[in-house]
């Protein structure tokens, strides 16, 4: 099936298959499948890489969606009874978010007119007829490429013969686990699992749809569309690996492993984030951003042990406490002995005569040995009336 509308994708996706059929020609049969089937999957790879910006899209628009989950709940429980509201609030909260439900399936409807496009050439060719830049000894060879014994237009339901449908049914159960896989990989190590919301729900009730409605659409699918889909899971699911394991999201499984990972290297700075290499991070960090990284974590954690260290301060209730304990303590002290080599003053004298140095002391006593104090005796006069 074809459209006219979309002629100039059905030339340049014919264009490119035929560019990657000649390069591979000179390795294999130009009239055998790997050298059509690789034709086919290197356009998906040159597809998917011109879709790199768009996956990177996909992936903020995701995050953003969780981190907002919280707030939309909260609209739509204080709105539920005035849908207007409801949706002029949520159009605002994605404004502020710079993002929208549509985002992260951006990839998936950028790709659908070249999935269109690929479908009607392969349906034209099993036809014989001429599409795009395929016609002529391209269209014959075309009609003559076989993939495990399957022509690239058969289909499972469309074909008789045993052993097209077992690479069919093969190549059906592969596009379903491929894509089962992707969004397992997704849900379990990427994201938050702290944050309950509808839309890990959702996300999880589509990692079961997506693969059965592909395994349902798959048995009317030529065998080069079944090889287009192949090819692109098994792109997503290895892009997506190195992002979950390069870029992760904060709170996930993943996360907390890449902080490991980062910790181990050396590669962390204070504040948990990391140290980047040149080239946008491409490149390995060199020795001296690992070594200043090093030497800032050891310095914020000098400053935490020494505040950790540090007196708490007290409030007015607890220093007027602890100055009533102390003056306390001191009251019921025992008072100080005098020193054993002090000198007894004078019956008239208050100032106490102080030896000199090497003399003998008063009295004959030794140096070393306690004088007692002379006690106060008589009483005192009685005033005269």
């Amino acid at each position: 099936m074809t459209f006219s509308f979309l002629n100039p994708l059905y030339t340049a996706v014919s264009w490119i298959i035929v560019q990657f059929h000649s390069l591979y020609s000179n390795v294999f049969d130009p009239d055998g499948g790997w050298a059509w089937g690789l034709a086919i999957a290197s356009m998906v790879v040159v597809i998917r890489i011109c879709l790199i910006p768009l996956f990177v899209k996909q992936i903020k628009a995701t995050r953003a969606m969780q981190a907002i989950q919280p707030k939309m709940k909260a609209i739509q429980e204080r709105y539920k009874n005035d849908r207007q509201r409801q949706s002029e609030e949520m159009m605002k909260l994605y404004k502020e978010a710079g993002t929208n439900p549509f985002s992260s399936c951006l990839p998936i409807i950028v790709q659908a007119p070249f999935f269109t496009a690929l479908y009607g050439v392969l349906a034209k060719v099993a036809k014989g007829q001429d599409i795009g830049v395929i016609h002529g000894d391209l269209l014959t060879s075309a009609g003559k490429a076989h993939i495990f014994g399957a022509p690239l237009s058969a289909t499972f339901l469309g074909s008789s013969e045993t052993s097209v449908k077992v690479v069919t049914a093969v190549m059906i159960i592969l596009m379903s686990l491929s894509q089962f896989v992707t969004q397992r990989q997704l849900m379990t190590k990427n994201v938050d699992l702290t944050v309950k919301t509808p839309f890990m729900q959702q996300q999880k009730m589509l990692m079961y749809v997506f693969p059965v409605m592909f395994a349902v659409m798959g048995i009317n699918f030529p065998v080069g569309v079944l090889v287009y889909w192949l090819t692109t899971n098994v792109w997503s699911m290895g892009q997506q690996l190195i992002v979950i394991r390069n870029n992760p999201t904060p709170g996930s499984k993943a996360w907390d492993e890449r902080q490991v990972r980062l910790k181990k290297a050396g590669r962390l700075n204070p504040d948990g984030s990391e140290i980047k290499g040149a080239l946008w991070g491409m490149l390995p960090p060199s020795k001296a951003a690992i070594s200043a990284a090093a030497e800032a974590s050891a310095t914020v954690e000098e400053s935490v042990q020494a505040r950790r260290q540090q007196p708490r301060k007290q409030t007015k209730a607890q220093r007027q406490h602890t100055g009533g304990q102390t003056a306390s303590l001191t009251k019921d002290a025992p008072a100080e002995e005098e020193p054993a080599d002090a000198v007894v003053a004078d019956a008239g004298s208050t100032k106490p005569a102080a030896a000199k140095p090497g003399t003998s002391r008063p009295g004959g006593a030794k140096p070393g040995t306690a004088r007692q104090q002379p006690k106060r005796g008589g009483q005192r006069p009685k005033k005269k009336s």
